[in-house]
């Protein structure tokens, strides 16, 4: 009986083990905080947006015959998607639920080069106010992980509005001088390739 007795107490120490491990991880389980879920979330459907929108840039370009500036667009179009991606992953990680948007159509009719730039830089402009909301949020949840994953978004869209300027402030200087747009797609197809030699070097 004895002997009964003493072998059953390592058997009820391990499961009594068990069940307080079982406890400290449901205790220590990560749960995002609900209201900086929901604005990462609706930043998720603005990254999604500007990634259509790009697409449709760039397919506008391309039968327009700029097909240098098509590529660049294309390429922007795959980096908002990765932006988008990157969300979806830190929520996921951190013990939220990403929600998936619905494809918005965007814009397919431009009226000019101009045009397509100067919706690019209105785009990128609402972006930024988007993150910062984000910002906002997070510091008022005093959810300083979240803020300091989405200074990341803040340099982004500093470089993104400085680039959408710059190249706003070429075509205005260019007009409808047809050579001087010919240059500028050359242009924009080596800026395309450069990014890409950057990514890889990475």
């Amino acid at each position: 009986m004895n002997n009964i007795f003493f072998r059953t107490i390592p058997i009820c120490i391990n499961a009594f083990n068990t069940a307080l491990d079982l406890l400290f991880l449901l205790k220590t389980k990560q749960v995002m905080n609900k209201t900086v879920e929901k604005v990462l979330n609706e930043q998720i459907i603005k990254e999604s947006s500007s990634s259509q929108l790009y697409l449709s840039m760039a397919s506008w370009s391309e039968n327009q015959g700029y097909n240098g500036t098509a590529q660049f667009l294309y390429k922007h179009s795959d980096e908002e998607r990765v932006h988008m991606l990157k969300l979806v992953k830190f929520i996921n990680e951190r013990g939220g639920i990403a929600k998936i948007p619905a494809i918005e159509k965007p814009p397919i009719n431009f009226d000019s080069m101009l045009k397509i730039f100067e919706s690019l830089l209105a785009h990128e402009i609402k972006v930024t106010e988007s993150i910062n909301n984000v910002v906002d949020v997070c510091l008022k949840e005093k959810d300083y992980t979240t803020h300091n994953f989405i200074q990341w978004y803040v340099s982004e869209q500093l470089e993104e509005e400085a680039l959408a300027r710059n190249i706003l402030d070429k075509l205005k200087m260019i007009g409808n001088d047809k050579g001087g747009l010919y240059l500028f797609d050359r242009d924009m197809e080596n800026a395309a390739i450069s990014t890409d030699t950057v990514a890889a070097e990475k």
